[in-house]
């Protein structure tokens, strides 16, 4: 389980995060949505420990990311891509992460296939499409076979068939028991997944709840959206 506890993030006097409390729960895709600049992936930074909480708490299973005694066998997450070095092949960018976190190398292909990178396993990442650069960062993700998996814009730069295998991809992993957190500003790609919402507009949680009952009066996710943002801006 993501706990989420009274989380603010400050840089001087700007404030990206202001008191945000959530849960996303095993066996659920949560989704938290927002637009540009909402405060989305500086929560997601805090929770996978690569910003410091300016106050409160980001846990999973109540523990902190840098507290976890095998982070990649938790937590899989896709943040700003894949994080791989150009220059160097797909499969070796994951046989690099596997061997540092003591995963077999026979799971590199596992993933490999799964995400539909096998016939290009031997290509330098420098000529991935976008689109191939998100499969592998998800390839990474799925690394450590986590219970808890964070993506942040999963389907960017993905053609419709790839966007479609994603919705598949979330759904199972939720299916199977996993934590599944998806954060995203496209509407429509959450709404076809996510069980609970989350929005968050200027550093604060403005709506939350299951997805039914956010959604409930307003006839579709982009007017409750709208309404939970005030209007459109």
């Amino acid at each position: 389980m993501i706990e989420i506890s009274h989380l603010t993030k400050q840089y001087g006097r700007t404030t990206v995060v202001d008191d945000v409390s959530f849960t996303a729960r095993p066996g659920r895709v949560t989704g938290l949505l927002g637009p540009n600049g909402a405060g989305k992936s500086t929560t997601l930074r805090v929770l996978l420990g690569l910003t410091a909480a300016t106050s409160g708490t980001a846990t999973v299973d109540g523990r902190r990311y840098r507290d976890l005694a095998q982070p990649l066998r938790t937590v899989g997450a896709l943040l700003d891509g894949a994080g791989a070095v150009p220059e160097r092949r797909g499969v070796d960018h994951l046989r690099w992460v596997a061997r540092t976190h003591r995963i077999p190398r026979r799971r590199v292909e596992e993933v490999l296939e799964l995400v539909g990178l096998a016939g290009a396993r031997t290509t330098r990442v420098r000529a991935y499409s976008l689109g191939m650069g998100q499969r592998l960062g998800i390839a990474t993700a799925l690394l450590g076979d986590p219970q808890v998996l964070v993506l942040d814009e999963p389907t960017n730069g993905l053609d419709p068939a790839g966007i479609r295998w994603v919705r598949t991809l979330v759904q199972d992993l939720a299916a199977q028991g996993r934590t599944v957190l998806v954060s995203s500003h496209q509407m429509a790609e959450v709404a076809e997944v996510a069980d609970d919402l989350v929005i968050i507009d200027r550093g604060r949680v403005v709506r939350q709840g299951p997805l039914e009952d956010v959604v409930a009066g307003h006839g579709s996710l982009e007017e409750a959206f709208f309404a939970a943002l005030g209007g459109l801006r």
